[in-house]
């Protein structure tokens, strides 16, 4: 994180500010934290509105120890702090990389506006549900995601969002004709990390699996809450548990063996750009743990409230587009990692048989690209082949481990 935008300011200049109470919240490259106040006092004055973009380190807002010295600021201007040798110091408030809001002793807010999490606001739209008037648990009172499901009469599974509606078609973002739209925070950050990728050198290996007993074994779990998403992160995981090489990636010092698994999933995200949220240690999690740590993950993911080791943390990233009918692409490999699989559709073909026979079998195309410093050709074969011949032969195994 190199800047920040301001989403909202939980205070107004002259509230009263708690040592570690959150006073705002900022919009980073890929979700909205809030930034608590280092110091106790009042807040003295708001330097950047909500709206504006300032880099990490900055100024944004003053923290002082008095009431008089909030009068003494209001009276310079809303926007004009002290000079460097002001009398009495003040405290700024500036873009640093947030941490956990503590669950601290509920203060009575200072003002009729409703103060709640982006996520609350977000699923209070979904649900319909007005914020007014509601009581909130968070710190300080302020209205959590849990407050929303509350008044909707929903228990927090039944309000997390589905996951068919999570793999409908992304929504196009419109735009006036001849209209230059800017990049958010998220499509810039992708942007940075695309050209970082080009810096790699990287190779591609093509494979077809055949997908009948897998197609099969997902029609059976698929009732108890397993998605495809999960099914592919584990069998990839499984097979990366023979391959470690395949779960490295590139350091100046040499080779970088991680000491977990973790898969990264690419999702496309509503307004444009990408997140990848991680199945944390996905060769040791239980498919059915892993298809609800998936559904949450991507819930948040979606109201930008995943935590950074939650999408910054993975050591091998699956994209699949085959809910959308893509037989085959090449994905771009993230920086920091050693390979990235692409999966295409499931669809049934006209195949030969050992024997000479014809049959219709169901397969899918995957490409692997991977970091040729890292991996040559002959480990990306291997690893695709033992892949498949899991995914062939031994599907349900997936459910054992």
């Amino acid at each position: 994180m190199t800047e920040g935008k301001i989403v909202e300011w939980l205070k107004q200049p002259g509230d009263r500010v708690e040592r570690g109470e959150s006073v705002l919240v900022v919009e980073s490259d890929k979700a909205d934290m809030d930034v608590e106040s280092f110091e106790a006092g009042f807040l003295g004055a708001v330097l950047l509105p909500a709206g504006g973009t300032a880099p990490v380190g900055e100024t944004i807002g003053l923290v002082v120890q008095t009431q008089a010295e909030v009068l003494e600021l209001q009276a310079k201007g809303p926007t004009s702090a002290p000079p460097p040798t002001s009398a009495p110091p003040v405290t700024p408030a500036p873009i640093a990389t947030p941490t956990p809001t503590p669950v601290a002793t509920p203060a009575p807010l200072s003002s009729n506006r409703v103060v709640a999490s982006p996520r609350a606001r977000k699923l209070a739209q979904q649900l319909g549900v007005k914020l007014e008037g509601l009581m909130g648990s968070g710190p300080h009172g302020r209205l959590v995601a849990a407050d929303v499901e509350k008044a909707a009469g929903k228990s927090p599974a039944q309000a997390a969002i589905p996951v068919a509606a999570i793999q409908v078609a992304v929504p196009v973002v419109l735009a006036q004709p001849g209209e230059i739209k800017a990049f958010s925070t998220l499509q810039q950050a992708v942007n940075r990390n695309m050209l970082a990728s080009l810096n790699t050198p990287s190779f591609r290996v093509g494979y077809t699996i055949g997908t009948t007993k897998l197609d099969s074994f997902y029609k059976q779990v698929k009732p108890k809450g397993v998605t495809m998403t999960a099914l592919l992160a584990k069998a990839v995981a499984l097979t990366l548990v023979r391959h470690p090489l395949i779960n490295a990636a590139y350091s100046d010092a040499g080779i970088s063996f991680p000491n977990a698994i973790n898969v990264a999933v690419a999702v496309a995200m509503e307004g444009g750009g990408l997140l990848t949220p991680v199945l944390a240690q996905a060769d040791r999690t239980d498919l059915y743990s892993l298809s609800r740590n998936w559904a949450d993950l991507v819930a948040r993911a979606r109201t930008k409230q995943l935590k950074p080791e939650e999408y910054n943390s993975g050591t091998f990233t699956l994209s699949n587009l085959g809910m959308f009918g893509v037989d085959r692409f090449d994905a771009i490999l993230p920086p920091g990692t050693g390979a990235i699989l692409a999966v295409g559709a499931s669809k049934p073909v006209v195949v030969a048989n050992p024997d000479g026979s014809i049959a219709v079998k169901s397969q899918m195309q995957v490409n692997l690209t991977a970091d040729h410093r890292v991996i040559y050709g002959a480990d990306a074969a291997a690893f695709l082949k033992d892949l498949a011949l899991l995914i062939e032969n031994e599907p349900e195994n997936l459910a054992l481990f």
